[in-house]
């Protein structure tokens, strides 16, 4: 009987931790947005800013490399004063904006964008990436 118990007690504990790991699979994949772009269209995707204390400690703007993505779609940086919503600051504080634009569309096509941000800072180098799946329309 102990020996049935323990086989019991081994399967369910498996089953337990597969469903963890399909659950942990679902979120990650579940973080990817979308975006859905027609022919020379812009949308702003995100702030960009590095702060300490609600105040920049950027040297310049970031730069942004783009590791994946359509050949339609230009990623760029353009300066601008941001509110650091994240960290609950009142003031704007130095930083940008940055934006997708795409060109002409000739078909409607699936891709995956990712890119990484990569900031000068008073404390050193740092980065940010982030993923989208997009959708282009002529």
């Amino acid at each position: 009987m102990t020996r049935t118990r323990g086989i019991a007690f081994a399967a369910m504990f498996h089953l337990v931790i597969a469903s963890a790991l399909g659950a942990q699979q679902a979120q990650a994949e579940s973080n990817v947005r979308t975006l859905a772009l027609k022919s020379n269209e812009s949308i702003e995707l995100q702030t960009v800013y590095w702060i300490a204390n609600c105040r920049s400690i950027m040297i310049g703007l970031p730069e942004v490399e783009v590791l994946e993505g359509p050949e339609e779609l230009t990623l760029s940086v353009k300066d601008a004063k941001v509110l650091a919503r994240r960290q609950n600051c009142a003031e704007r504080v130095p930083g940008g904006v940055l934006t997708a634009t795409t060109k002409e569309v000739a078909e409607p096509k699936q891709a995956k964008l990712t890119y990484r941000l990569k900031y000068k800072t008073k404390d050193g180098d740092r980065q940010t990436s982030h993923a989208f799946n997009v959708s282009l329309f002529p």
